[in-house]
């Protein structure tokens, strides 16, 4: 049975070899190229000497600048840049007197970024420490003091989650994640289950059109998609203390958005499957898929440039900005509007071929 299925059959014997290249290209748990915003008030050569370091160390790319500390804050709430670096205007002269301090501002929503960039920041202050300290020996060859064995000091700044709590990194991720995997179940066999028992042709000689049949698979699985919202949420945050920061109608909003993206896809994978059995294993491929380039568990800017667009063929990459930017950070529309016209025109483009293969499937 199965030699003869083709389209199983490819998927039983190319998709491990797929997941195997996507696992080799995605997943760093050293996350490098950090997006970075610097606030440079000194504008001198110890600045820029101190900032070249950083980039040079492959671990930050600089992305943006700001005048002053609450321009990074901005920068990061925006989702500009996961890290910010702020050097006073002075630095150049506590650089000279040996008692220079660096501010590294970190997005505590995102637990890879957190912890690399983290580690990062401290070991390239002190490798520079070490360099100025190294510098003073050889301009005037005497021991220095003990004021100057710390010429220079790194201090960081996380937000949204100082005190880098797992649940809080991982609960709105989860409510993305297990929301795109109920609506896709829910809808993967809709229509290769009419088929395989032969209640399509009764469909048929109704006047409902492909669009309208579309909808009305999608629409009843609404109601227990946002069932599922409430009961998740209510368990992520009464049940294990997860803040939610932001506005509830505008998550609520969004997260129906989402879940016709889910529901749509659902109904796309069983338009094109020719049995069940297809329908089920294009339907955990494409989850697993979604689930590892999405963002939701390796940091997406740290994959190569062509799986980031390959991932936007999952809703999942376009929400969990969304659900994290919501709850952690308490962001509103504006800042979301990038993520929500992806999952408006996914909306439309999904049901469109959705309701168009299912025509050509009948034809």
């Amino acid at each position: 049975m199965t030699l003869r299925d083709r389209g199983t059959l490819f998927m039983i014997l190319f998709v491990p070899l797929i997941q195997l290249v996507l696992f080799a290209y995605a997943i760093h748990m050293d996350v490098k190229n950090i997006p970075m915003v610097v606030a440079d008030q000194s504008m001198d050569q110890a600045s820029r000497s101190y900032i070249d370091a950083l980039v040079q160390s492959g671990y930050f790319v600089v992305v943006s600048t700001a005048p002053d500390q609450q321009g990074v804050v901005d920068a990061i709430g925006r989702g500009d840049a996961k890290i910010g670096i702020v050097i006073s205007h002075d630095f150049a002269q506590k650089v000279d007197r040996r008692d220079a301090s660096i501010l590294f501002i970190i997005d505590g929503s995102d637990p890879f970024t957190t912890q690399s960039a983290y580690n990062a920041a401290n070991l390239i202050a002190q490798q520079y420490t070490v360099q100025l300290m190294l510098d003073n020996l050889n301009s005037t060859g005497q021991a220095l003091s003990d004021s100057a064995l710390t010429p220079l000091n790194a201090y960081i700044r996380i937000l949204y989650n100082p005190d880098l709590k797992d649940l809080w990194f991982l609960v709105p991720g989860m409510i993305a994640m297990l929301l795109q995997t109920q609506t896709i179940i829910l809808t993967a066999l809709a229509v290769v289950r009419e088929r395989e028992v032969g209640t399509i042709e009764q469909i048929l000689v109704t006047p409902i059109r492909p669009v309208e049949l579309m909808l009305g698979k999608t629409l009843p699985n609404l109601l227990i998609a946002l069932i599922n919202l409430a009961t998740i949420m209510l368990a992520g945050t009464l049940g294990f203390g997860v803040p939610f920061n932001g506005n509830f109608l505008l998550f609520l909003g969004l997260v129906v958005l989402y879940v016709f993206s889910g529901l749509g896809l659902g109904l796309l994978i069983s338009s094109i499957s020719q049995n069940q059995r297809q329908a089920q294993q294009l339907a955990m491929m494409t989850m697993f898929l979604g689930l590892l380039i999405s963002g939701f568990v390796f940091p997406h800017y740290s994959m190569p440039v062509i799986l980031q667009w390959i991932s936007y063929i999952f809703p999942l990459t376009a929400f969990i900005p969304i659900s994290r930017g919501i709850f952690m950070k308490g962001i509103g529309l504006p800042l979301l509007m990038n993520q929500v016209i992806i999952l408006i025109v996914y909306d439309i483009l999904v049901l469109f071929f959705a309701a168009r293969l299912f025509r050509q499937t009948l034809d």
